[in-house]
């Protein structure tokens, strides 16, 4: 059974959650990809304020297609996480804590997720649609120019996600494949 989890997700949180917890997220995360998360990154690095409060903040690693008559957002499936890797850290030691996307992420982001009492959760690749009516608000935040990957702010009900790795560092990929070896001896 799903675990309803309520945004914004804080240290005390985060920790409740494991590798392997099917959760339905409902709150305000925010939407940006490699480019957007560069600029970002930048502007920490200028001494600048984000244009966005992170603290305890989850960013979803989405482009989301333009939004068709009547909709929120148009497909907004998850991306390859392993492009943000070299940009995670630097935003959960301001404040980020979840992360949404797909794919196997880097050591160090993992540490820096043990550090800062971050979760990565793992949304699934080419459900864009399905994800996407989980999304009730969305609202452009700033870096207009970068098309999909400009920073938006989204509400969502009930997003359909699992906790790949947990604030403790456990990896449901490596997991799984400890469990699935076991069983093969």
């Amino acid at each position: 059974m799903a675990k309803k989890i309520n945004l914004p997700l804080t240290p005390e949180l985060a920790k409740t959650l494991k590798a392997g917890d099917e959760v339905l997220l409902t709150g305000t995360i925010y939407t940006s990809r490699d480019a957007g998360h560069k600029r970002m990154c930048e502007t920490l690095a200028k001494g600048e304020p984000l244009p966005f409060n992170p603290e305890n903040a989850t960013i979803y690693y989405v482009g989301p297609t333009p939004a068709k008559p009547g909709q929120v957002i148009g497909s907004a499936g998850p991306t390859t996480s392993g492009r943000m890797d070299a940009y995670a850290p630097t935003m959960m030691s301001v404040g980020a804590r979840g992360m949404i996307g797909k794919g196997a992420r880097l050591p160090e982001v993992v540490e820096a997720m043990k550090k800062y009492s971050g979760v990565y959760f793992g949304a699934i690749g080419g459900a864009g649609a399905l994800l996407a009516r989980s999304i009730k608000k969305c609202e452009l935040v700033a870096y207009e120019d970068l098309g999909a990957e400009a920073l938006r702010e989204l509400y969502v009900e009930d997003m359909p996600l699992v906790v790949i790795i947990d604030s403790e560092g456990n990896n449901l990929y490596e997991l799984g494949r400890e469990e699935y070896l076991a069983s093969k001896k």
